[in-house]
């Protein structure tokens, strides 16, 4: 193999023009004859034992050449990639310009490459953390949310059906005294209160009693689903079969010893706020790593290949693909749900991805602009850690993920850990928000615990769930 000539054509796009010697040619020819020749029948010969030179004769002296070159083409080009000292992003266009047994064949290669990247300004970015102290109204928070986990749900009788209770009904609905499809359910459970029914349903069987029948009439919204119920009123017939009520457990020792290893409810407090503040603490940083990758983005000088950003969306995709399959659902079932097609899919991930690439190339000049390294105890340390996570030995760990590809990831963490000790960072509290009105009869709602999230991700996290089709349900 030989590397003819390596000309840049335009931004990011080089163009290469490759030789392939007569005898490699050759060799690759007789290993395509031999690959081939069991499928070709010669008038006078036995199938497959017809000789490569008759062959060559009838159906001409090129028959053999396109599967010779395909063997070829893979290793030269990869050859003459490294010899011009390029980075490809992408897969490359191949045009063959000759090919003759007796000369070896050429071939041209147009070749989309990583981007020249500027990076300025990014020591001493200004940001501002917020700091979060954890408050008593977060703790008593978390403390209602243990206490709703934690309720004993018990049987009601000596008392009608309040709201937030859960209960047992059947129901039929008419309208204009004529029984419709799907308005029809037997030993249906509902909790009050939950807006699991069309409005002004649910609140008419507060006050009843186990065994109680009676008639709920509403209207269905003129938004409903089913085009012929639209507006219309219907009168249910129903029946309260049961009624249950959660029973929450005493804040106190008992209750910190049933749900932690602490024996004293103030323990349990102290840990809690502890691992609040912990959580506070990864949000704050989150939000300054971000507030600098955007000043260190500001600072940026590069012209994208369209062909990284596609490929970030691939990738993108395929992770949302593995999410999907986690909760038994695929692409093709969520963009039903949705209704978007592959198109629309692509352009919801196309700006993360774009800012995904762009942090990456920013990281990576600045570690090379820094000179930073992974040592080989680095290396280790990460592989070990691989390892661990998918429950893999090392070795196949190495034969998955390059050392170099390993080492560029340490790089990248590095570059953001000089960018974070070099910045100018402000501590301040958080604004203030209007308190809510308060409202009766309602819990303070589970606090979501926030996660580290290694990747910045399109909006569509999560597959939305198969609502139930009752025809009283919204």
């Amino acid at each position: 193999m030989s590397l003819t000539s390596c000309e840049k054509t335009k931004t990011n796009t080089y163009e290469l023009v490759v030789s392939v010697g007569a005898e490699e040619f050759q060799g690759a020819i007789e290993k395509a004859y031999r690959k081939n020749v069991s499928k070709i029948s010669i008038p006078g010969f036995r199938k497959g034992k017809a000789p490569k030179a008759m062959i060559e004769k009838m159906y001409g002296e090129g028959v053999f050449y396109e599967d010779a070159i395909n063997m070829l083409y893979p290793d030269a080009y990869e050859q003459a990639v490294k010899e011009a000292g390029i980075e490809p992003v992408a897969a490359p266009s191949i045009e063959v310009q000759d090919a003759d047994k007796t000369t070896g064949f050429t071939f041209k290669a147009e070749v989309t490459v990583k981007p020249e990247v500027e990076v300025e300004n990014y020591k001493g970015i200004a940001v501002t953390k917020t700091v979060r102290p954890v408050t008593d109204e977060e703790i008593d928070h978390e403390l209602s949310h243990l206490q709703e986990r934690n309720a004993r749900v018990i049987d009601v009788e000596d008392r009608p059906a309040q709201n937030g209770d859960q209960t047992v009904i059947d129901f039929e609905g008419f309208v204009d005294g004529v029984a419709f499809e799907g308005g029809k359910g037997e030993k249906f459970p509902l909790t009050l209160g939950s807006g699991q029914f069309i409005p002004g349903f649910e609140e008419q069987i507060v006050g009843k009693k186990i065994g109680d029948e009676f008639d709920v009439t509403v209207t269905f919204p003129e938004d409903y689903h089913a085009e012929e119920l639209k507006g219309k009123e219907a009168v249910f017939k129903v029946k309260l079969h049961e009624i249950k009520t959660r029973e929450l457990p005493e804040l106190d020792d008992e209750f910190a010893k049933d749900v932690s290893e602490f024996d004293t409810l103030a323990e349990y407090k102290e840990d809690l706020r502890k691992k609040l503040q912990a959580s506070h603490d990864e949000q704050s940083d989150r939000e300054v790593e971000s507030a600098l990758i955007d000043g260190i983005l500001a600072g940026m000088k590069v012209e994208l290949p369209q062909a990284m950003i596609d490929n970030r969306v691939d990738e993108m995709l395929q992770d949302f693909a593995y999410r999907l399959q986690s909760q038994g659902l695929d692409v093709k079932t969520y963009m039903q749900y949705t209704g978007m097609d592959m198109d629309a899919m692509r352009k919801t991930y196309a700006e993360p991805a774009e800012r995904q690439v762009k942090v990456r190339l920013a990281l990576e000049k600045i570690a090379q602009l820094e000179n930073l390294a992974a040592t080989q105890e680095e290396l280790d340390a990460e592989y070990k850690k691989l390892a661990d996570s998918y429950q893999m030995e090392e070795d196949k760990i190495k034969a998955v993920i390059a050392a170099e590809d390993l080492e560029k990831d340490i790089c990248v963490n590095k570059a953001i850990a000089l960018v974070r000790e070099n910045a100018v960072i402000t501590e301040a509290q958080p604004e203030e928000k209007a308190e809510p009105k308060k409202k009766t009869a309602k819990k303070p709602a589970a606090k979501k615990t926030t996660k580290k999230a290694a990747k910045e991700e399109a909006p569509a996290e999560e597959a939305p769930a198969a609502a139930e089709e009752t025809p009283v349900q919204e």
